[in-house]
């Protein structure tokens, strides 16, 4: 995942021609004092006459607003806009070098200053200079993306914007997430919490498809003082489509590829009697892959177990994973605490198949999955998904 500043575009607000008295010209006298025929008098103003936005003595500039220096009636000769640090801020000008325009964000909490000469139409020399300061956040918040960069990932996987604190203006930040892929894909923004936004398709994502995500964060105003740290991005792809399923009373792990099954392993799944131990319905996708994990229960009477070949679909406890302990009841009694037990041969076979993002769907049980899992989002309708969008 690459962190990066980008300008964003914005509509720069046009300052009323000829309204700064900072810019000064060739006003000289001529010398003469009277008014002979030879046309003795004050020499005229300069008709060249240039503005800027912001204007002179503005604070509080947004960041991402760029600086743009106009001149009517002539032409720039020279334009520059340093801050205190006198690092200059790249910029150019249009082709009738009537207007330049910044081309980079500007920082947070910084004064700086434009001096620009122009030559009016009149061959007469004119300059303009000024200062201005940006806004200075009470603190600047850090954003993450998932997948990252290069990622190849299931036709479940979501993409998730975390922040590192709470968001105020949800409505804000949202406006400035994007998303492109590579064939036409139905989705949706929806707010998890307030420190967290997902972005998942109606359906799940079509098999290959390549997703770009754009998060133009940096001078995003959150509300409450705290303001965008960086523009963040990632360019990722959906592998091939693979789902898992399990029935719970049939005791059965089926997996489909493109629709058809290519694997059907005995299982045994959580305690049917008691929904606790239910592996509970519902849609999650495949969050971690992990060859080995330690399990602890002390509820349920165990500590420091280890088991193999562990997928784990959710953060409330349950994975897929290999269970010989459990070999009695593979394929004929649900006896776990909420994982699907396999056999070692077939756990290996299904963890070197799966990929993060696969999504599993679990139907039979007397218990649903809660929805306090980091990845719930499928098991919200399409509906219900949408209403969370801050937009």
């Amino acid at each position: 995942m690459v962190e990066r500043r980008s300008l964003l575009k914005a509509a720069a607000i046009a300052a009323p021609a000829g309204v700064l008295a900072a810019c000064s010209g060739d006003d000289a006298a001529d010398g003469a004092g009277g008014s002979g025929g030879d046309g003795g008098g004050q020499e005229s103003r300069p008709v060249a006459s240039i503005t800027a936005d912001p204007k002179p003595d503005a604070t509080d500039v947004d960041v991402t607003s760029p600086v743009k220096l106009t001149v009517a009636e002539g032409t720039f000769d020279d334009v520059k806009v340093t801050n205190e640090d006198g690092k200059t801020v790249e910029g150019s000008l249009n082709e009738d070098k009537t207007e330049w325009v910044s081309g980079e964000p500007l920082g947070y909490g910084r004064k700086y200053t434009y001096a620009a000469s122009a030559t009016g139409s009149d061959g007469k020399k004119t300059s303009f200079d000024g200062t201005f300061g940006t806004v200075q956040p009470a603190s600047v918040v850090r954003a993450t993306l998932y997948p990252g960069d290069d990622a190849e990932v299931g036709v479940g996987q979501p993409i998730t914007v975390k922040f590192e604190a709470p968001v105020s203006d949800r409505a804000a930040a949202q406006r400035a997430l994007s998303v492109e892929t590579s064939t036409e894909v139905e989705g949706a923004w929806a707010w998890l919490n307030d420190q967290q936004v997902d972005w998942r398709p109606r359906e799940y994502w079509p098999a290959h498809t390549e997703v770009t995500v754009t998060a133009k964060l940096y001078g995003v105003n959150y509300g409450g003082g705290a303001y965008g740290k960086a523009d963040v991005s990632t360019s990722f792809r959906i592998g091939r489509n693979q789902v898992v399923k399990v029935h719970t009373p049939e005791h059965r792990m089926r997996v489909y590829r493109d629709g058809k099954e290519v694997a059907n392993y005995p299982c045994s799944n959580g305690e049917d009697a008691d929904p606790n131990l239910n592996t509970p319905n519902g849609t999650v996708i495949v969050m971690t892959k992990e060859p080995t994990s330690i399990f602890d229960n002390e509820q349920y009477g165990y500590t420091d177990v280890k088991k193999t070949w562990c997928c784990r679909i959710s953060n409330h406890g349950e994975y897929i994973h290999e269970n010989e302990e459990n070999a009695a009841n593979i394929g004929k009694a649900n006896t776990s605490h909420g994982c699907v037990n396999l056999f070692a041969a077939d756990a290996k076979a299904y963890f070197d198949s799966a990929m993060l993002g696969d999504p599993v769907e679990v139907t039979g049980s007397k218990a649903d999955f809660p929805t306090t899992s980091d990845v719930m989002d499928w098991l919200l309708d399409w509906e219900t998904w949408k209403s969370k969008s801050a937009l």
